[in-house]
């Protein structure tokens, strides 16, 4: 292996961790199941194990990496099943679980040098939940405004 490569795997691995950070703290912030840690180290995971495998078979074996790409959905929609939380009547995570598959293709994406759509994965990511947060918050606050008051006649 030559230097310009080993080059290359350290910053996509880098990459894929940093363009993860932004919404891992903002999800830290918030107190959700999965944040600052999980992220990033998820989305370096899928970097690392795209690269492998295109250490192994190659770039042009298209099949073989489909069926890296296929385990690694396989794996990222089990993490993002345990993000799911039901209490009651309520369902939450499923931001968390959505982000989950999200940075998981931001990984894949770095490692087959793929930058604009990880950039773009990235920061539609962090402004979904930061701008639809708000807006999520200002809906709920009407919502519960138009609900109409229960009869106490049981």
């Amino acid at each position: 292996m030559t230097f310009e490569f080993e080059l290359t795997v350290i910053l996509k691995l880098l990459a894929a961790f940093l363009l993860a950070l932004p919404v891992a703290i903002n999800r830290e912030k918030h107190s959700r199941v999965m944040g600052l840690r999980t992220y990033p180290l998820m989305s370096m995971g899928a970097c690392a194990y795209m690269l492998i495998g295109i250490g192994f078979i190659g770039d042009l074996s298209v099949d073989a990496q489909a069926r890296i790409i296929q385990g690694l959905l396989g794996g990222l929609g089990f993490l993002g099943a345990g993000a799911i939380i039901q209490n009651n009547d309520r369902v939450e995570g499923t931001a968390s679980a959505v982000c989950i598959w999200i940075f998981g293709a931001v990984g894949l994406a770095c490692a087959h040098g793929q930058w604009l759509i990880a950039v773009v994965l990235s920061l539609t990511a962090w402004l979904v939940l930061n701008l639809f947060f708000v807006w999520k918050k200002e809906l709920e606050g009407k919502n519960l405004k138009s609900l109409p008051e229960e009869d106490d006649d049981d």
